[in-house]
């Protein structure tokens, strides 16, 4: 038997994997998800506020230490999109590993997505043909196609559920023009993606990160996460439109009590919905599979199988 842990330090959480393996077979996986928000004002300031710092090296010397009680016999850590953007990115990371003696890598978009692609193969029984995994994050967006044995193409997009909501939502519920300006910045975005090179006809379509989780765990009215549960669930575009046309009507305070939904997830849960559902809209995507294996799974078989 092999434990491992790997750590994802994205701009809105912060999470831990567990994994006990033997060989290359799963023997038991858990995670551990503290909501941090590290980016919160880097889109703005270009800087990790002192707050932000102190909250996040808290929380990344609780996951650490619960690694190293659990009994990990390697702990890989990873700081995305926030991290990279800050300018006192590197600043955080050296703190960090000082106090723990984890070192954390700063990876790029591409390698971000590359890692997520990477997980989402290894947690799917049956290879699609090609398949296309989103992955909306606080401050980016990572697009990857692929198949079975290769990554077709890579983007990692600046439109993330906390980088749009600081940018553009300030009404509560939204307003009509707040919502309009919204999606057409989103559209701005994507169509720098669809117009840079041909795609191959998807044949499945895959979710992963905490929109399309959260999604999906309001549409089963969880009051409880449950990975089981979330993992290859399908989730069909109009029920998302359903979602997203209640999430524009409501109150910050009305979100934070839908079942499904992590209250510290309800101001950005709007802003990352709309980027999903613009996605699903341009290639007519009838239905999201959804994954519990991405980033965090990715790194770890990238570290463990080199």
């Amino acid at each position: 038997m092999n434990k491992c842990a790997t750590i994802d330090i994205g701009t809105n959480s912060m999470r831990l994997l567990l994994i006990e393996l033997e060989g290359k077979k799963v023997v038991s996986r858990e995670k551990t998800i503290n909501v941090t928000r590290i980016g919160a004002s880097v889109d703005g300031c270009g800087y990790i506020t002192p707050q932000g710092i102190d909250r996040n090296l808290q929380s990344y010397n609780q996951l650490v230490q619960k690694a190293e009680e659990w009994g990990a016999e390697s702990i890989w850590s990873i700081a995305t999109s926030a991290v990279r953007d800050a300018k006192n990115g590197e600043e955080f990371t050296q703190i960090a590993f000082q106090e723990t003696g984890v070192p954390i890598k700063i990876i790029t978009g591409e390698e971000e997505a590359e890692l997520g692609y990477k997980g989402v193969l290894w947690g799917i029984e049956t290879k699609p043909q090609t398949m296309m995994v989103i992955d909306i994050g606080g401050g980016s967006t990572e697009l990857i196609v692929g198949n079975a044995t290769e990554i077709i193409k890579k983007s990692s997009i600046d439109i993330g559920a906390v980088r749009m909501t600081e940018r553009y939502i300030t009404t509560d519920p939204i307003s009509e023009e707040e919502y309009l300006r919204l999606k057409e910045e989103i559209n701005k975005a994507l169509d720098g993606f669809f117009s840079s090179t041909s795609l191959p006809n998807i044949e499945v379509f895959v979710g992963i990160g905490g929109t399309a989780t959260s999604l999906g765990a309001i549409d089963q009215q969880l009051v409880e996460y449950d990975m089981d549960k979330i993992h290859t669930y399908r989730l069909k575009e109009d029920k998302i439109h359903r979602i997203m046309e209640n999430l524009k009507t409501i109150t910050l305070e009305e979100k934070k009590k839908l079942k499904g939904l992590h209250p510290k997830r309800a101001d950005i849960i709007l802003a990352g919905t709309v980027i999903l559902h613009q996605l699903m809209k341009k290639f007519s995507f009838k239905e999201m599979i959804l994954s519990e294996y991405d980033n965090l799974e990715g790194l770890l078989i990238t570290q463990q199988y080199k």
